[in-house]
């Protein structure tokens, strides 16, 4: 199989089924990767201070990884989740008064009420597999915002820079018991991402999931479609200066005030 095989192989997969039950029961990681509290501060403490006291909504909620720890910092939130499974391991969390969930595509589905702040974090914009349903996430969140609402996206930047002539992969972790690597279609904008996790035995267990990758440029133009201007971007939560080099990115686009 070649790598565009590979690609449309994936892509060809239900995205729910990706976040199955397996997947949800293992997805939390306490103390650790994602859920290390210096990942995890300074990204609450942004999308509190984004929120400017009023309410916000998680696309992509997932396990309430952000939605749990920004919800007792005193933000009501409530989430849009494809995953079922994933809901039901946030539910383990928060109860749905405290946390609403609606089940559905972040493209699509709508949560009542209106928010000041819509937020998309770790990636999660690109598990939408076409320019269209992407263009469409944006003019989702400025639905459900109100004059002055500001939509937030963490996105990794396609690392093709490291592709020479030939080469449709790169190895962006490498770690006992684990290697993470994407393969490239660059015709179609897509990529893989592969997770290797092994122990001390002959045996590996393999994990992919597709995406398709949004330089920030084309984001940008994007958030323009659906009424939004850029108002910052810096290389993470923190507020480092984003560069040429910056691995990832967190964007912050703004609706019109009224008047």
């Amino acid at each position: 199989m070649n790598d565009v095989d590979a690609v449309s192989d994936v892509e060809g997969t239900d995205t729910a089924n990706i976040w199955d039950t397996d997947t949800a029961q293992r997805y939390d990681t306490p103390g650790s990767g994602m859920f290390a509290p210096e990942v995890l501060g300074p990204t609450v403490e942004r999308l509190a201070q984004l929120a400017e006291g009023g309410a916000a909504l998680e696309f992509a909620v997932g396990t309430g990884r952000v939605a749990v720890p920004l919800a007792q910092r005193g933000v009501p939130v409530t989430g849009i989740e494809l995953s079922r499974p994933m809901v039901e391991r946030l539910r383990s969390k928060a109860d749905e008064a405290t946390i609403p969930v609606v089940i559905g595509d972040m493209a699509t589905a709508t949560a009542p009420g209106t928010y000041s702040l819509v937020y998309l974090v770790y990636n999660t914009i690109s598990n939408l597999l076409s320019q269209s349903a992407q263009v469409d996430c944006f003019r989702n969140a400025a639905r459900h915002l109100g004059p002055g609402g500001r939509f937030v996206i963490e996105l990794w930047v396609p690392e093709l820079r490291k592709l020479p002539p030939g080469q449709a992969a790169t190895v962006w972790a490498c770690e006992p018991g684990y290697i993470g690597l994407d393969t490239y279609d660059v015709l179609n904008q897509l990529v893989v991402s592969h997770h290797f996790r092994f122990d001390g035995t002959r045996n590996a267990e393999l994990g992919r999931s597709p995406h398709r990758y949004i330089w920030p440029a084309e984001l940008d133009l994007m958030a323009r479609l659906a009424g939004f201007e850029l108002e910052t971007r810096h290389a993470d939560w923190s507020g480092s200066e984003f560069t040429a080099d910056s691995r990832s990115h967190v964007s912050v686009y703004r609706l019109p005030h009224a008047g």
